[in-house]
């Protein structure tokens, strides 16, 4: 396993990350699936995400991509080297891929994904050796409040499915 490169307390990991749930928040307010990111490099926060993917109907509009792609034009290169990257759900293949790509040196995350988590609980993409670079990964940040955002989005979205039905048949 990779080992953690910044000196970040659990403090600033959870300040990190209740920016991040402010992003996922923000997602939730537009009925996206509250997931939201954030990277940071030398302490300072140069990019920002959350899931647009209903509003824009791309399988790609996930809340790091858009994190890593912000924080790319902020540093002016593709290599995100010494950045930590911060996201409320365990990140998916794709999103892992990208990081591996940008090189995020750590990521930290809340929430778990049992169904394609792959930052080490469905697999572990970012400390794989066999890529070239690979990632420290630290997870349960906040991890309560994270599932409980998404816990609490679905639920609404299925009672508003439920009163929908209910409605059509009335």
């Amino acid at each position: 396993m990779k080992e953690q490169l910044s000196e970040l307390t659990l403090t600033n990991k959870e300040y990190y990350m209740n920016k991040a749930i402010r992003m996922a928040e923000k997602a939730a307010s537009i009925d996206e699936v509250p997931i939201g990111a954030v990277i940071v490099l030398d302490g300072e926060i140069i990019g920002r995400g959350y899931n647009l993917r209903e509003h824009t109907q791309q399988a790609a509009s996930h809340a790091e991509m858009f994190a890593i792609e912000e924080a790319c034009k902020h540093v002016g290169s593709w290599r995100l080297e010494g950045a930590q990257l911060f996201v409320t759900l365990e990140p998916c293949p794709m999103c892992s891929g990208a990081m591996l790509l940008s090189r995020v040196d750590e990521v930290y995350y809340g929430a778990p994904d049992p169904k394609g988590g792959t930052a080490g609980t469905f697999m572990n993409l970012l400390d794989d050796e066999r890529f070239n670079h690979t990632a420290y990964v630290e997870s349960g940040i906040l991890g309560e409040k994270c599932g409980q955002l998404l816990t609490d989005f679905f639920r609404e979205l299925r009672q508003k499915k439920k009163e929908l039905k209910k409605q059509k048949k009335d």
